[in-house]
């Protein structure tokens, strides 16, 4: 009935059938078989009977003695795997499997075998074959045992990962393109600790263990979907990845990663959303400390800082940075701090760059933008505190205009050729927009505050956002997620512009199209209602803009 019996001498339901279809005296025959095949303990004999009066079924009685005596095989196991010595212990566990391995597919001993090849180190190579040969065998046995296969099979290692992996991507752009999103609470507002106890990170964080090679074979799908999709959510991830483990205290792993100790560095920086002078000088020793022949962890370390979560916290600082030097009346240039800022961003910003072409390299800084752009930045901050000052005045003495009228063509030149001059002057306009500084802001972009004003709705939406928009997914959906929280103090006649001039196309993804149905059901409540009470809190926009998701492995 059962594979395996046979092979270690144990009578079998064929057996029984065969005897008695020999045999000449059935009830003889199968007496026989019990005595020969029962519990052989003599003092069990006379209790037997006795349990014939009482009703209860032989099955029944071994059975509950098999269950029992299986329990105790089970808590034995785990004691042999957590004493002696490891040759001992080794030794006695392969013996056992041996023994039991003939009987894998018979239910009630299954989990006996599953139980020793779980607590064995290392289980013998045509074990782990026939295991991974059977589909059933393979789906019930142990993530320990699993990843002995794994070490040697990336193809199969990675049917496995990438499902977790597209399952990690869509979850950030559901949280990226969120409409819950807001002052309070927006995309960055999640601890770094909170984030990597998530279901994903945990799941592969389990599925690595202490096995170096598996954690190596992630990085690798890491790096091979970053290059192929552009995605950040992939740096995010590894990051995230490296910490959780660092939580678990795996040293196997984290002793031989050469990024270890800057991530942890990078990820109570993160924590904290700014880089103080104590952890900057950490930091740069970190980057400073890449020997010559090892530049190849710089791909790593880039990666890591292209992670969205530092981006946002390497330019929070910079702008800090800025304003601190404005106070001391001091340069750019002067700030050991904002040139490693400066640095780290570039080599973020430039991640992508790097592993393409595998010149594992730092780019180069253009000192313009330590000598000008930045110069230009502080002049701006300048005007900033001029105007909080200005404010405070009596009206009869508030100057009428602060603000020049245009931007030097320098700083514009450096927004659209260089991606961290570009990625500073974003999050100082976002420094300024939660200061409600509507000077500042028009100098920069159109307002972001007065929406019910019909030339500040052209000029942010038709001359700055719908004239980039068409071909970016994710432009689309912010602003459609913009409108859902700002409809209604626009003018109804530029709601209906935009609500045309943002209608999905038949390539538009199914998420665009929500949105977008999302924002016509909101327009034809406020029709039918059109004295709205509730004030809707304004809206924080992540300002890093990703990829879509993609295939992966």
């Amino acid at each position: 009935m059962f594979s395996g019996l046979q092979e270690l001498g144990i009578a079998s339901g064929d057996d029984l059938k065969e005897t008695l279809t020999n045999c000449t005296e059935p009830l003889r025959a199968i007496d026989q078989f019990q005595v020969e095949n029962g519990i052989l303990l003599p003092s069990l004999q006379s209790a037997l009977p006795f349990l014939d009066l009482h009703s209860i079924p032989r099955l029944e009685f071994h059975q509950s003695v098999f269950d029992e005596l299986r329990e105790k095989l089970l808590d034995k196991i785990a004691t042999i795997a957590s004493e002696g010595k490891d040759s001992d212990r080794y030794n006695k566990l392969e013996d056992l499997l041996g023994k039991c391995f003939p009987l894998v597919k018979v239910p009630s001993i299954q989990p006996v075998v599953m139980c020793v090849m779980k607590h064995l180190p290392k289980v013998p190579e045509e074990k782990l074959k026939l295991v991974m040969a059977d589909k059933e065998l393979y789906k019930i046995c142990a993530t320990e045992v699993k990843r002995q296969i794994w070490q040697d099979n990336q193809a199969l290692f990675g049917d496995e990962v990438s499902p977790l992996l597209k399952q990690y991507i869509i979850e950030k752009e559901n949280a990226l393109f969120s409409s819950e999103l807001s002052v309070l609470h927006n995309f960055f507002s999640a601890s770094p600790k909170t984030r990597r106890q998530g279901e994903v990170v945990q799941k592969l964080t389990n599925m690595i263990g202490k096995n170096v090679k598996l954690y190596d074979m992630v990085l690798q799908f890491l790096r091979t979907l970053f290059l192929r999709t552009r995605n950040v959510h992939y740096c995010t991830l590894r990051a995230e990845l490296l910490m959780s483990l660092h939580d678990l205290d795996i040293s196997e792993i984290c002793s031989v990663d050469p990024c270890h100790k800057f991530t942890w560095c990078l990820d109570a920086c993160i924590r904290e959303r700014f880089v103080d002078a104590k952890r900057a000088r950490e930091l740069q020793g970190f980057l400073d400390g890449v020997k010559k022949g090892q530049e190849q962890v710089l791909g790593d370390l880039s990666m890591i800082l292209c992670d969205p979560f530092a981006i946002n916290t390497l330019a929070l600082s910079t702008v800090k940075n800025l304003q601190e030097l404005v106070s001391q009346d001091a340069l750019p240039r002067d700030s050991p701090d904002l040139l490693l800022l400066l640095r780290m961003l570039s080599l973020g910003q430039g991640a992508w760059d790097m592993i393409d072409s595998q010149v594992f390299k730092e780019p180069k800084m253009e000192i313009e933008l330590i000598t000008k752009f930045l110069p230009n930045l502080m002049a701006f901050v300048v005007d900033d505190h001029t105007f909080n000052v200005d404010q405070k005045l009596p009206t009869e003495e508030k100057v009428s205009n602060l603000y020049p009228a245009s931007l030097p063509e320098s700083f514009i030149k450096f927004i659209l050729e260089n991606r961290v001059a570009c990625e500073i002057a974003l999050y100082y306009v976002l420094h300024i927009t939660k200061q409600r500084n509507k000077n500042a802001i028009l100098r920069l972009l159109p307002s972001l505050e007065e929406f019910t004003e019909e030339d500040f709705c052209t000029a942010l939406f038709d001359g700055f956002i719908l004239a980039t928009f068409s071909s970016k997914e994710n432009v689309h959906r912010h602003v459609l997620r913009l409108l859902l929280h700002l409809h209604h103090k626009i003018a109804p006649s530029k709601m209906i512009s935009l609500q045309k001039a943002l209608e999905p196309t038949k390539q538009s993804t199914e998420a665009v199209k929500e949105l977008y149905t999302q924002l016509t059901e909101k327009m034809e409540s406020v029709k039918q209602s059109p004295v709205e009470t509730m004030e809707t809190p304004a809206l924080e926009l992540p300002l890093r803009t990703v990829s879509t998701p993609a295939a992966v492995i």
